[in-house]
């Protein structure tokens, strides 16, 4: 034995006797984390499919309006498949200032927007998990979406005084999305929010979107009531 060799090292035994000098310390545990490593977050699968359904409904939307836009810009007399009357009447729509709102036509910006949101759902449903900053930003953009929509509403009862039904579909998907991401930041601790808020977003989420859309639907019921009840 050496002298400058201590009489005896820290030995653990595995399986048949084999002697390892393996310690503890050569297993990185929660503690020795860096405490600024960021929180990375996966959804569940019926969140992945909520996202990949409204997504598909909002950009089946947006493709056709677009469609529809681009043949009533060759001919200035066509009349698109959802214009069913005065008051239904995609045509008028397209036809309005409102509808290029940016300097283009708008369906063109959901192309964009609900593929992005098909792809966040594919992501999930692959298990993959995003940090805080990604879903506080996923969560502005759909915010950024159901404000935009809520003023194209306005805009379509009270200033164009008419209905798009393509349009509406794109409002209820945008909606729907919304309302479920917001529940699941706030569930998450991405948004601060009190305890009772946290149980209610978890126990009943649907209540939010569902009195939104039934809002809206009240707005349309009464604005043309004459017409839907001649």
């Amino acid at each position: 034995m050496r002298h400058n060799e201590p009489a005896h090292r820290p030995l653990r035994r595995y399986g048949n006797g084999v002697m390892n000098k393996t310690t503890v310390k050569d297993v990185p545990t929660d503690q020795e984390r860096p405490a600024a490593a960021p929180r990375t977050v996966g959804g569940s699968r019926a969140l992945a499919v909520l996202l990949v359904i409204t997504g598909a409904a909002g950009l089946l939307a947006a493709w056709v309006i677009t469609i529809d836009k681009f043949k009533l810009l060759e001919n200035p007399n066509f009349v698109p498949g959802c214009s069913l009357n005065p008051v239904v009447s995609c045509g008028n729509i397209m036809k309005s200032a409102q509808a290029s709102a940016f300097g283009f036509p708008n369906p063109m910006m959901g192309l964009v927007a609900y593929g992005i949101v098909i792809c966040v759902g594919v992501s999930l449903l692959a298990r993959a998990t995003f940090p805080r900053w990604y879903w506080l930003t996923f969560n502005a953009g759909t915010l950024f979406g159901v404000a935009f929509c809520t003023w194209l509403q306005f805009q379509s009862l009270y200033r164009i005084n008419s209905l798009c039904l393509w349009c509406s579909l794109a409002w209820v998907a945008t909606i729907i999305m919304f309302w479920y991401v917001t529940s699941f930041n706030v569930r998450n601790g991405f948004l601060p929010a009190p305890g009772w808020l946290k149980g209610f977003f978890g126990e009943f989420t649907w209540v939010l979107p569902t009195l939104h859309i039934g809002i809206i639907g009240m707005l349309i019921l009464t604005r043309w009531w004459d017409f839907w009840t001649s």
